[in-house]
């Protein structure tokens, strides 16, 4: 070796196979906080997503009314269900109408209309027919759509149990297709 590379091989840094104090300090550094920002962040992740976790309940079912004191002609009849909706908890009242139909068999239908979702009301033109109020839809008493509407009444899930009616979660029309 000449006395040249000597003196430059002299003056270089030399090459260390380890992590500078530099990388050190920015992994180091980084590293803290990452951990200080994910701890400020899954608390607010898990608040997000926990409703959507928990388990959904099925439909249940609420005691309306006494069987007994339903007749042909639709009666209405309001109720209250438990509602969880999220951290929201409520329990608001609806509304059904409630009547048998030609073979006695029990029914109840949503008062909501399938034209824009105003409220329905029973025989309030003396034609025996449900009318919306609002913009004329009209319905037969077990919910088929006449005029104006494009679907029949929605109609709750209905049980009697002990000489009672129980109300579930509306479902669409099972009597017409």
């Amino acid at each position: 070796m000449s006395n040249h590379e000597h003196q430059e091989t002299a003056h270089r840094p030399v090459k260390r196979n380890g992590m500078s104090r530099r990388q050190f300090l920015s992994y180091t550094l980084g590293g803290a906080g990452a951990f200080m920002g994910a701890g400020m962040i899954l608390p607010m992740v898990r608040f997000a997503v926990d409703p959507i976790l928990q388990k959904k309940e099925t439909g249940t079912f609420v005691k309306v009314v006494e069987a007994s004191k339903i007749t042909n002609e639709p009666q209405e009849f309001k109720f209250k269900i438990h509602q969880v909706d999220g951290w929201y908890i409520s329990d608001p009242e609806l509304t059904a109408w409630i009547s048998k139909d030609s073979q006695g068999k029990m029914f109840a239908l949503s008062p909501v209309c399938k034209h824009l979702g105003c409220t329905i009301g029973w025989n309030t033109e003396k034609n025996n027919q449900y009318v919306c109020p609002c913009h004329g839809a009209h319905y037969t008493q077990e919910g088929k759509n006449l005029v104006v509407a494009p679907k029949p009444l929605d109609e709750y899930e209905l049980k009697v149990e002990n000489e009672w009616i129980y109300l579930g979660p509306v479902m669409p029309n099972t009597r017409f297709k």
